[in-house]
């Protein structure tokens, strides 16, 4: 049997429920999540790690599940978009996004939930606007929604400018 037909057991926490299955040695965390347990936010879009719409959390760090062998995570806390609230109320980070119209079409707002929730998974010290825009920079918006998924980490961060939209920014006085 040739090591890419071999069959590995796994464990994985996901999303709060203990998981054991057993999976080819090159499947990647994606497709385990997807294919074996019916999670589907991570998204497929590159399947390169560049475009970061498969971000999940493991161990609570955001990573690429697409470019992530499961095998390399057995024994790891997966926390994915399905995960991330509790009792049914929306988490902070999915308020942020539905109050301000940032999910477009959908496909990138995993991703981009589950950097932001990465980066504040840390309860030291909250990250900065300029950190949490650095984060997300991974991420890529087909729809060109970046406008509103900003507003969404202002928001979010408590950061929001408080200028008129339309304010003049140094014109003539009369």
């Amino acid at each position: 049997m040739s090591e890419q037909e071999q069959e590995w057991e796994i464990t994985l926490l996901v999303n709060g429920e203990t998981r054991s299955l057993s999976i080819p040695v090159r499947m990647t965390l994606a497709d385990v999540l997807r294919e074996r347990l019916d999670i589907t936010s991570p998204h497929l879009g590159c399947e390169q790690g560049v475009c970061g719409a498969c971000t999940v959390l493991i161990d609570g760090s955001a990573a690429r599940s697409c470019i992530t062998l499961a095998v390399q995570v057995d024994g790891a806390e997966i926390r994915t978009l399905e995960g991330l609230s509790e009792g049914g109320d929306l988490h902070p980070i999915q308020q942020a996004f539905t109050d301000n119209y940032a999910m477009q079409c959908g496909f990138c707002t995993p991703g981009f939930v589950m950097t932001l929730a990465g980066l504040l998974e840390d309860p030291a010290e909250p990250p900065t606007r300029d950190e949490a825009l650095e984060a997300i920079g991974g991420c890529l918006c087909r729809c060109t929604g970046y406008v509103n998924i900003v507003k969404a980490v202002d928001a979010l961060l408590g950061t929001a400018l408080d200028e008129e939209p339309n304010s003049s920014k140094g014109g003539s006085d009369g």
